[in-house]
């Protein structure tokens, strides 16, 4: 999962959704400049009216300049970051199995996430039970079966959300049932291509690939956005990102992609790897995109508290999550499934 600090800072393109709950959006902007203007329009009908003087005689201090600011406890998270990367990269080259047990505990983690947001803040029962053991089945399955394994999984994993929440009364069941199949394709099935992507032969190399891609994207999108963001890619959906961290990202994933490809892929070929880093820079910014929208909605700025720094683990696989299957796929068709 990306290691890199959340930090939300202007122009910037991590995620920053603090203002999901606050009267920030265009609306009160609206509804703000209706006000200024009404006031301008009273003040022109009697130019007798002067502004009222201040109190005292003397100077108003000037505001002090405001610097750009990281908006999270940055040693946390990055302390955060080495240790969940450390963790990764340990269990990924010791023991595939091992892996494999490192993938169904963060599923589980942030299939408990967001079925408690949803609770919260919609009043939405999405059964945790069935989708905690069947998301873990899932990925237990992607990797023994593969994709008919991970398939029959998730089949049965819905058929059992629909089952399990017939034992309560049937007001929101449709909402409920809904909520819980989403969150199973979302959250479990697409973490079953990273486990896809170890049975290869060289399966630790395509894993570290595409966590590199998904960490360098970010990491580009953020540093470029930060010093050189002026135009806002999503401003309803994440004020934070920029067009021209947008371009970073693409510039860092497709450069990574290009030396991936050719230092860690077998077979694979460093132009490959340039349209490997083009589609993560994608896929991982329309994730970011894409749980923007869920929290906004839900009026949250972060799914958890678990991790220091960085909010909680669905805030951790938010780029992950969809850019999972496109590098399986994209790997499968440059250099075949191994």
């Amino acid at each position: 999962m990306p290691i890199v600090p959340d930090v939300a800072a202007s122009g910037g393109h991590q995620d920053d959704d603090r203002g999901a709950a606050q009267s920030s959006g265009p609306l009160f902007r609206d509804e703000t400049a209706r006000a200024a203007h009404a006031a301008h329009a009273a003040h022109s009908s009697n130019p007798a009216q002067k502004p009222q003087e201040p109190m005292t005689g003397a100077p108003q201090p000037a505001p002090a300049p405001q610097k750009k600011s990281a908006g999270r406890d940055l040693g946390a998270a990055i302390g955060v970051g080495v240790g969940l990367g450390a963790v990764i990269l340990a269990s990924l080259f010791f023991e595939k199995a091992v892996f494999i047990g490192v993938i169904a505990v963060a599923v589980v983690v942030g299939l408990w996430e967001l079925t408690s947001r949803l609770q919260e803040r919609k009043a939405i029962k999405a059964p945790l039970v069935p989708l905690a053991v069947g998301g873990a089945a899932m990925v237990v399955a992607g990797y023994v079966r593969g994709v008919e394994g991970a398939w029959v999984a998730m089949a049965l994993t819905a058929l059992a959300v629909l089952v399990w929440r017939m034992t309560e009364p049937p007001e929101g069941y449709l909402k409920d049932v809904t909520a819980g199949v989403f969150a199973a394709f979302y959250v479990p099935f697409l973490a079953t291509f990273v486990a896809l992507m170890l049975t290869a032969d060289d399966g630790p190399q395509r894993v570290l690939t595409f966590l590199i891609l998904t960490v360098v994207s970010d990491t580009g999108a953020y540093a470029v956005g930060w010093r050189f963001g002026r135009h806002k890619l999503a401003p309803r959906i994440s004020p934070g990102k920029t067009r021209e961290g947008l371009l970073g990202a693409v510039a860092f994933a497709m450069a990574a992609g290009a030396l991936c490809m050719h230092f860690l892929i077998d077979d694979g070929v460093w132009w490959q790897g340039l349209l490997l880093g083009l589609a993560v820079a994608a896929s991982a910014t329309l994730g970011d995109l894409g749980e923007s929208m869920i929290k906004r909605d839900l009026g949250i700025k972060d799914m958890g508290t678990l991790l220091p720094g960085h909010g909680g683990i669905m805030d951790r696989l938010d780029s992950l999550l969809p850019t999972a299957p496109v590098v399986w796929l994209l790997l499968v068709v440059f250099v075949g499934s191994g």
